[in-house]
Formats: C-alpha cells, structure tokens, sequence
C-alpha cells in the first residue's frame, strides 16, 4: 500500500486495569464527530501473560513504525485460547489512530508519538477494574503481568513524561476532559482546529452590589478552607486611606467547573482542571499568549480596573530565562497561577462589590449556569453580615498570648560580605559593565507548625497597608506581599503604565523627623538618580510594542509615604501597538527593572554572579491577566514566601558608583522592618 498522509497518533498508557479502553474508545467517539479515527489495542498483541516486553517490541515494530510512516500496520494478534500466535490484521492509518495499552507510550514509543496520555489509579481498583474486564482467568496471573510492569516502569518514567496524566478512578472521568486537555497541546493544534473552533466560548456575568464588606472577613467566608486562592489586596483603600495608585481588590480560588491551576517549572507549564493534568513543553509567555492572547469577553462599562476574570498568581525571577537572563532554578514554581471562573471585585472608591462568574454561551452548558447561580447565592449570604462592618471586623485576628512564636529569622549573606558585594558591584559599575545593580540579599526561617499563613497576612497588612499586597495560596506555597510598586499595567484599551520605585527612607515616629526624612529622600541626588535611570530602562521596555509619539514619563520622582517608609515613584504611560502581544508586551519588561538595574540583560548576568542563590517568587510579578485583555502586575518586594515549612524574606537596595556601602545595609534593614515587625521578629545581625 501507497503511504499516506501520516496520522496523528495517540497513546493511552497506564498499569493494567487503571480504564485506558474505557478511555480510548470514548475518546475516540468524540474525535469521530469531525475526522476518522483508529484504535489500537495492544492487548491483542502481547505474546503471552510473561509477554510484556516482547509484546512492547511487537507493537513498535509492527504496528507503530508503519503507521508513524503513514502505511498500514500488518501484523499477529495473539490468540489467548491457544496461547499462542493467532491470526494476521491489519490497521489502517486513520487521520487519528489511538494506541491504548501497557506499554503504548514506552521510551522508544515516545519518539514516534504526538501526545501520550497517562492514567494514574489505585492499585486495589485497578485489579478489581482488570478481573473483572478479564475475567477470572485473569486473576492467576496479576501478580506476575504486575511485576512485569513494575520492572518496566522503574526505568520508564512513562508518567513523567506524558503529556497528559489523569488520576484517581476514571469512573468519575469525563472523556470530554481529556479531550479538553488535547487541545491544550501545541503539537496537536493544527489538526485539532476544528475542534477548537467548537469550544463554548466564555460568557461574563456580573452581579453588583451597593455593599462594601470588610475585606478580610470576606476572604475568610469565601476562601478560608480553599487550597489555590488569591487575593489582589489595595489594602490601603480598604483601610480608609486616601486612593492614590489602585483602589481596587480582587478575590478568587481555583474552584468550579471552569476553574483550573497552571505552573511552570524549567520550560513546562502543567495545567491541571479537576483530575486531569496536561503538560504544555515551552516558554511561559508563548504558553500564556495561548491563554491570554486577545480579548475573549465583552466587559461591561462599570467593572473597574477592566477585570473580566482570568488567570491571577505570581511569577518567579527566574523567568528571566525568557527575557535575555541566564537559565537559574529556584525551588519555587517560576510561575503558579489559578483561572478563575468566579471571583469578587470589590470597589473600595465607589464602595461597590461585584460578583463575577463565567460560563459558556447561554443553552450550551445548562450545568454552569446552575453552578454559577449557586455560587452567586453563596457570595451574597457571606456578603450580608459583613456590609455593615467596620475596617477589620470578623475578618482580622487580634493578637494575643496564644499567637506563634516569632520566627528566627538567618541571613544569607553577613553584614561584612553584604558589604563586600556591594564594593564588587561598584567594581563592575566603574569598569562600566552597569549603571546600575540591584543587589538583594535573603532572610530565611523555619515556619512554627502552628503558624496561620493567612493571620500572618492579616498582621502584614495592619502593619504595612499598600496598594499592591497580595496574598497567594497554592497548595504548599503562599506568598503574602505588602508591595507599594506597580510592575506593569496594560487597560482593555491597550494603554501601558509602569510605576518603578527607586529611593525609600524609614518613617519616624517624631513628626518633625518624619518630615525631614521624606525631604531628604525628594532632595537626595543619589536616589533621583537611581530612579531616573530605572525611568529610562523601562522607557526601553515599553518602547518595544508602544504606537510611536505615545511614550511618556507623566510623574518623575513623586514622593508616596506609606505606614513604614518613605518612597521615591515615577510613573511611564505608553499606548500598546494594535497588532502586539500583550504576553510579549510584559515578557520584554520582566522582571522589573527596579529590580534588576541597568543595562538589564548584563547586569542580570552579574547580579547572578555576586548573589548566593535563586531568588525565586521575590522580585518577580503578581496579579492578573484578564479575559478582557486587562492586566495589572505589582513588583514582589516587602513579601515573605512560605514554601512547604520554609519561610524567606528577599530585601536589596540599588547600588550606584557613589553608594555608601553602610548606608546600603542600613537600607536592607529598613525594608526588612515592616514584615520582621509584623512577625514580632528581629532583624538577625
């Protein structure tokens, strides 16, 4: 037979008894609705039940190579009966041909596939799933076809290297899910184009509220038992204080029908909805311009800020890999984001609250309407008690004698060797290899087991209100940041803004000293230097996807004053090109550069000479990318990351040619002080 075009081919691999036919077939019957589709059964070719190898060998020689080159696969099934080679067929190279089985999908498998889909069950279910199918001649031999796949898989990490992993029982497994999953894939998107074309798209709902509830006490209500939520905190309008730069906060979890998890680790992005996991191989931003990539809702005209619901988390340091830096691991996620399908914004300006949910185009998802109702109705009842509440009521814990012991708090880098990078950084400025270096250092502690991530948040905030905290919660990393800076921002519209912070000074308790320090900080040349050469840096950086002639610097060197400093804020505004990626548009200004300093890319290069380790979530991004095509990022600074029962503090100064190495290390100090203070712990030198 003449080849032909080749097929896309598909293997659904997993321990005996875990549903790969189950999951094949239906699957198969959804991809039948707009192409041909074969399936295969690797069953039918195992010689044997001490045939586990050989029949691996059989399956990729006869059936796989063949059809991987577009003609048809001639070979022996085995006849279980007579134990022993049975009778000649034949597989025809469909435009998908499904390979489903122990084995499918082995290591040299791999090369010849397009997806691999691996299922995860438990073990006693899987044996009474197989005997079952089987039948209970099957049942003499699971001990040894089960040694066999062990023996196997102990030098095949065929689940660490699918591109889909489904767990727990497939009995509860839509086949719809993992078809989902499948679009998902790059490698998969052209042939699957018309599936997607017949993706619902997403409607948004909004319900508003003339209600201003304590913040607080709503995310507790709504979010407190939830292992992924997020809460975008303008923790200073919600104090009561004057609306200077954001006014409003945002509140989700991952939950409900359309809600999922994605994080990327060293070029991989894991999306997991419900039971199904499907890895996305490739830079973040290309992946996130996937998800991200235009304006996918209409947004009513009195949802602040253009909020449309979306993806909302952090983005690690390390991301610079993508942006011109060099490839360094951290062991936090280097990106850790929820989509949420439902979520609060609350106006803190207008004192308005508005309840948002997403769900397929009305008669297409009778189940989703109903779930988003529902939670609507949940949101209100938690919202009723608490409108009338004043600041902080039912929402913050009061400290007493039964809080956790203060954290103690080492220091990566002594005093003296602090000092000593800041004299290298000098060095490299002077040979003219920088401007500019943001040199940080790191705080680590041993959490307490009784330690509440979010009343430690709670306590941040009473402390330090700013209109950029945040408080993250992904499963065993929670990230609670008292930041006042603005990363980046793109509106609906497509305008830019960035709001670089360069220049912070202690605030004093004497009134008369307060002042000074924050006329000394508007006067100080070092400082206004510092942050004129961040302007400019990110004047390149929004250059980049900015309409000619639109570029502006609207605020240069304003003075802000927050509960524990003082700080030094110039803000850029630029109109994003009609035709560019937005995803684009915030990787070429990643990571700050008021974090870095400048020239980005080779100070970058240095700052991971002179510093001692990854930085991880601190100095990278948190906040949200919108289904409107809204984004509003702040800069992680003034953030303590707990990840597993590691706690860590990331604090730095600028350092410039004319910097006083002690005055740098007082500076660290002072930046330190708001979240120490809030711990009751102590700076440890």
């Amino acid at each position: 037979m003449q080849p032909v075009d080749r097929p896309v081919l598909i293997a659904v691999d997993g321990r005996s008894g875990a549903g790969k036919t189950t999951l094949a077939l239906e699957l198969a019957a959804l991809l039948r609705r707009h192409r041909s589709v074969g399936v295969f059964h690797l069953e039918d070719i195992y010689p044997g039940w001490n045939g586990l190898d050989a029949g691996r060998r059989r399956y990729r020689e006869t059936v796989l190579e063949p059809l991987s080159r577009g003609l048809s696969a001639d070979w022996t099934a085995w006849d279980w009966t007579a134990d022993d080679d049975g009778e000649r067929r034949v597989t025809e190279p469909a435009e998908v041909v499904i390979l489903e089985g122990v084995g499918a999908a082995d290591a040299a498998a791999r090369r010849l596939l397009d997806a691999v889909i691996w299922i995860e069950a438990d073990a006693g279910q899987r044996r009474t799933r197989a005997i079952a199918r089987d039948g209970d001649g099957y049942e003499p031999y699971w001990e040894t076809w089960a040694g066999q796949e062990e023996e196997w898989l102990a030098a095949d990490d065929v689940a660490g290297a699918a591109d889909i992993v489904v767990r727990d029982s497939p009995d509860l497994l839509s086949p719809s899910a993992v078809l989902r999953a499948l679009l998902d894939l790059p490698q998969l998107e052209p042939l699957l184009a018309l599936e997607r074309s017949h993706l619902p798209r997403p409607e948004l709902q909004v319900e508003r509220l003339a209600s201003s509830p304590d913040s607080a006490a709503l995310f507790r209500a709504l979010y407190g038992a939830s292992s992924h939520a997020v809460w975008l905190d303008s923790s200073n309008a919600a104090a009561g204080r004057p609306v200077d730069r954001n006014a409003v906060s945002i509140m989700a979890d991952g939950g409900g029908t359309l809600g999922a998890l994605a994080e990327h680790r060293a070029g991989t992005t894991t999306i997991t909805r419900g039971r199904v996991s499907v890895r996305i191989r490739g830079p973040f931003f290309r992946w996130l311009d996937s998800v991200w990539g235009g304006a996918e809702v209409r947004l009513p005209d009195d949802v602040p800020e253009g909020f449309a619901l979306g993806w909302i988390g952090c983005l690690g340091y390390e991301l610079k890999r993508e942006s011109g830096g060099n490839d360094v691991s951290a062991p936090t996620p280097d990106a850790a984001l929820i989509f949420a399908g439902r979520g609060i914004v609350l106006d803190h300006q207008r004192q308005h609250t508005y309840l948002l949910t997403l769900t397929h185009a009305a008669g297409t998802d009778d189940a989703a309407f109903g779930e988003a109702a529902q939670w609507r109705e949940q949101a209100r009842q938690a919202i009723e008690p608490l409108a009338a509440g004043a600041p902080g009521h039912g929402g913050e814990q009061q400290e007493d004698s039964s809080a956790p012991e203060a954290p103690a708090f080492t220091l990566r880098d002594s005093r003296a060797s602090y000092l000593d990078k800041v004299r290298r950084a000098q060095a490299e400025i002077t040979e003219g290899n920088s401007y500019e270096i943001c040199l940080t250092t790191e705080l680590a502690a041993e959490a307490s087991p009784d330690l509440d991530d979010l009343d430690t948040y709670l306590a941040l905030r009473r402390r330090n209100p700013a209109p950029f905290a945040t408080y993250l919660r992904f499963g065993d990393l929670t990230v609670a940041s008292t930041s006042p800076e603005r990363f980046m921002s793109i509106r609906a519209d497509g305008w830019l803004r960035a709001e670089p912070i360069k220049g912070t000074r202690r605030r004093l308790e004497d009134p008369a000293e307060d002042a000074a320090a924050r006329a000394e900080l508007a006067a100080s040349p070092k400082d206004r230097a510092e942050n004129i050469m961040i302007v400019d840096l990110l004047r390149n950086d929004l250059s980049h996807y900015a309409v000619p002639g639109t570029l502006r610097v609207s605020r240069l060197c304003a003075i802000e004053s927050y509960a524990t400093v003082h700080q030094m804020v110039s803000t850029i505004d630029a109109q994003l090109l009609p035709d560019a990626s937005r995803a684009e548009a915030v990787a070429a200004a990643f990571p700050a550069g008021s974090m870095t300093g400048a020239p980005k890319i080779s100070t970058m290069a240095i700052l991971d000479r002179l510093e001692s380790g990854p930085r991880g979530i601190y100095s990278g991004a948190a906040g949200y990318f919108s289904l409107s095509g809204a984004s509003d990022l702040s800069v992680v600074i003034r953030t303590l990351v707990r990840h597993g029962s590691r706690l860590s503090l990331g604090v730095g100064g600028a350092i410039t040619a004319d910097s006083d190495p002690a005055a740098e290390w007082d500076e660290v100090r002072a930046k330190a002080f708001g979240v120490l203070s809030a711990l009751g712990a102590a700076f440890p030198d």
